[in-house]
């Protein structure tokens, strides 16, 4: 981490009041570090706008892997896009259903591509990408 800077912020009483409370609730011990993830945040959502920018996620999906195709149509995606994706874990929620997560890792644009194309899909019950970043500009 670099050098440590203060600044000062104005702002209404009655929004501080409600932020401390609700860091109080997720655990932060100070505002400080609740206002540096807030920032950090805003920061991975500004690297996935930007389509080139090399980000990170996972794509979650939940479908029913007995209708027909869909188990092809889902490999077929991911081996189209063997260069983003990273690992994926297959679980058996039911007799009928799977949840799959992918790691993902490369440019946002493509990342934000195969969910699209991946939720779209005929018997996806369920699915989101959750984007994160690589940490890179986050130092």
């Amino acid at each position: 981490m670099g050098q440590i800077v203060r600044f000062g912020v104005s702002i209404d009483r009655e929004l501080l009041e409600s932020f401390d409370r609700k860091i109080v609730l997720k655990g932060y011990a100070n505002r400080s570090e609740a206002i540096r993830d807030l920032i950090r945040n805003q920061l991975v959502e500004m690297e996935w706008s930007n389509d080139d920018e090399e980000v990170a996620g996972t794509i979650t999906l939940v479908y029913d892997h007995h209708v027909r195709g869909l188990n092809d149509l889902l490999l077929e995606l991911q081996h189209d896009y063997v260069e983003l994706i990273v690992s994926t874990m297959h679980v058996h929620l039911a007799h009928d259903r799977c949840l799959e997560v992918l790691l993902i890792k490369g440019p946002a644009g493509e990342a934000k591509d195969v969910a699209n194309r991946l939720l779209a899909i005929k018997g996806v019950i369920h699915g989101r990408l959750t984007a994160t970043s690589t940490g890179e500009k986050l130092k």
